[in-house]
């Protein structure tokens, strides 16, 4: 198999920005890689991270997953409107108290992480489908899996991503097309900063005062905690990106924190949902001791898995 060449939206920062130098500077020279973004005017950190291979291996290119029309000005760009890979990535966060969160603000995060993705799809998948070959990754998340505390128009913006990739992966199949789901749990990223630099500055006024006392002193410290203990770095997802790009038959879904695994494992386990309910409503409000030690075994787990 030749060079393929690999198409990343939200390329300024985060994950977009660590797979798109990963892919760039792989050894084996593999790839040609197409990193985007909305905002040319924030490609300083990308440049950086690509070094040597900019403009060699990687181009970076204007694209705006919220605009049909930009789309196909990027795509029209590329020779043959070729595109082997496309990595998915563009999204946005949102937490908070749902009395607190407007009607438009959800709107406006569905346009990119759900209709940005089946713009991009939809542009794209007639050229894979004429060649009969193409892989689509998305890069989903956990809370795609199992809705969490406060993230309720978040996760079901990510329940949507995975109904639509779920779906369509049957009628791909039928044309040699690969379709992947990569479900990170917590990432260190700008993205998490800026989720909680909002939530600090978020008008909660519309919620009663025990779901303002919850979401403050129960939700956003825990939530920090699991960061610090579980989260993995934008470069550890790129590297499970990586592997789902090379792998010779690629996984439908495809988690990259293995630690967190049997939090989404709760789910399977029970049909019923209440195993993942009550375990999620105890740690978080019966037992904060059990809490804090599962976090400190889980972060050794972590320390010693970076070392093997």
């Amino acid at each position: 198999m030749g060079t393929r060449r690999v198409l990343i939206t939200g390329c300024s920062s985060g994950i977009g920005l660590a797979v798109a130098a990963r892919l760039a500077k792989d050894e084996l020279r593999r790839f040609k890689v197409v990193a985007t973004m909305r905002d040319l005017n924030k490609r300083g950190p990308l440049e950086r991270a690509a070094g040597d291979s900019l403009n060699k291996t990687l181009e970076i290119k204007e694209l705006d997953a919220c605009s049909e029309e930009s789309i196909r000005e990027c795509v029209n760009s590329l020779p043959d409107r070729r595109v082997d890979i496309l990595v998915n990535n563009a999204g946005v966060g949102m937490i908070g108290p749902l009395e607190c969160q407007s009607i438009s603000d959800m709107k406006e995060l569905f346009d990119t992480n759900f209709f940005g993705l089946a713009r991009l799809v939809k542009e794209l998948l007639p050229d894979m489908k004429r060649r009969q070959s193409g892989h689509i990754v998305v890069m989903s998340s956990v809370m795609g899996i199992q809705g969490l505390l406060f993230n309720d128009v978040y996760s079901a913006s990510k329940f949507a991503v995975e109904g639509f990739c779920e779906s369509l992966a049957v009628q791909a199949m039928k044309f040699n097309i690969k379709m992947t789901l990569v479900e990170p749990g917590p990432v260190v990223t700008e993205f998490e900063r800026k989720v909680y630099e909002d939530a600090d500055k978020m008008d909660l006024s519309g919620a009663d005062e025990e779901t303002v006392k919850i979401f403050r002193e129960v939700y956003i410290p825990y939530s920090k905690k699991i960061f610090a203990s579980l989260g993995q770095t934008p470069e550890e997802v790129a590297e499970e990106t990586l592997q789902v790009i090379t792998a010779k038959e690629p996984p439908l879904r495809h988690q990259t924190n293995r630690l967190y695994m049997p939090l989404t494992a709760l789910k399977h386990a029970d049909p019923t949902g209440r195993l993942p309910l009550d375990t999620f409503y105890k740690m978080t409000f019966n037992h904060d001791r059990l809490f804090n030690a599962s976090l400190g075994v889980l972060r050794l787990l972590q320390r010693k898995s970076k070392k093997l």
